[in-house]
């Protein structure tokens, strides 16, 4: 991990290049405004988005090969657009992270499916597909959606808007924002919004916050929807192959009906309280940026 002063320059960005032969002086105020956090923002999401978009639902490895491709795209935009540089996807340490990552995501979907089945909420049984091509289509489609969601609002989103308005105004926004873009996905309601920006935007925000790497929270995301999809329960509302059929008994506020484990009560709590907790440690560990001064 860098060290607190290494955090605190990488997350607040380039400084302002005022020299007579600066960039800012030969891109002019089209330049300066691209290359404003804004700028640098909406460029990556552009470029991530499009590179996601085109690879997320592709057979076999392609989903993979989109998030080594958009892992590239996001580098070429932080370092020739942003002008800084990217601590955060260093290949050094990013198993480790990628590790620590999962291990909290698969403990945070095991609890909360155990004690929603304890409660009555859900029911198991072998589906009875192929195991390794259950698996490995899980795998592929996961590994895409996480590293490519990642870079979009905790890497994009996240830095660029701390550096205008503070790390805590940052991950109210873009949990907000993470929660609206599933409004789009099959029996999604207003709940499931709320909910999903609660224990996932705003505690994906938080693991970021605490320990400023892409791979930690992209192995928390796969390994949280890969254990769903495993299990046979939808992810936010998309239904796939599983290894096992989940059935689902009593209310919605339990289970998450339709939309899935997201939009249950029990996650949400424990999202909320595991986002609380990784805030704390980024607030003491010195990661986070203030508001800037006008």
């Amino acid at each position: 991990m860098s060290t607190t002063s290494t955090a605190r320059q990488d997350a607040g960005g380039p400084g302002p290049d005022t020299g007579p032969d600066g960039p800012d002086a030969r891109g002019g105020r089209l330049g300066r405004i691209v290359r404003s956090p804004l700028g640098w923002m909406l460029t990556g999401l552009i470029g991530v988005g499009v590179v996601s978009g085109l690879t997320a639902t592709g057979p076999g490895p392609v989903p993979v090969l989109g998030a080594v491709a958009a892992v590239a795209v996001y580098w070429l935009v932080m370092r020739h657009v942003a002008r800084r540089s990217t601590p955060e996807t260093a290949r050094r340490g990013a198993g480790r992270e990628a590790l620590l990552g999962g291990a909290i995501g698969l403990g945070f979907v095991l609890v909360s499916v155990s004690l929603i089945t304890a409660f009555g909420g859900y029911s198991f049984s072998w589906a009875g597909h192929g195991f390794m091509a259950v698996v490995w289509s899980a795998v592929m489609v996961q590994i895409g959606t996480a590293v490519t969601e990642e870079l979009l609002f905790r890497g994009l989103a996240l830095q660029a808007l701390e550096q205008l308005w503070g790390s805590r105004a940052a991950i109210v926004i873009t949990g907000l924002f993470f929660g609206i873009a599933h409004l789009g996905t099959p029996g999604a309601s207003a709940w499931s919004a709320v909910a999903i920006a609660s224990e996932a935007g705003v505690m994906l925000g938080a693991a970021f916050l605490w320990r400023r790497n892409i791979w930690f929270v992209a192995g928390l995301h796969f390994a949280w929807n890969t254990t769903e999809q495993l299990l046979g329960i939808p992810v936010s509302g998309h239904t796939s192959e599983g290894l096992f059929t989940a059935d689902v008994h009593g209310s919605a506020v339990l289970t998450g009906g339709g939309f899935g484990l997201e939009a249950a009560l029990v996650p949400v709590v424990l999202g909320v309280l595991l986002a609380v907790r990784m805030f704390v440690l980024a607030r003491r560990g010195g990661r986070l940026l203030p508001r800037r001064s006008a």
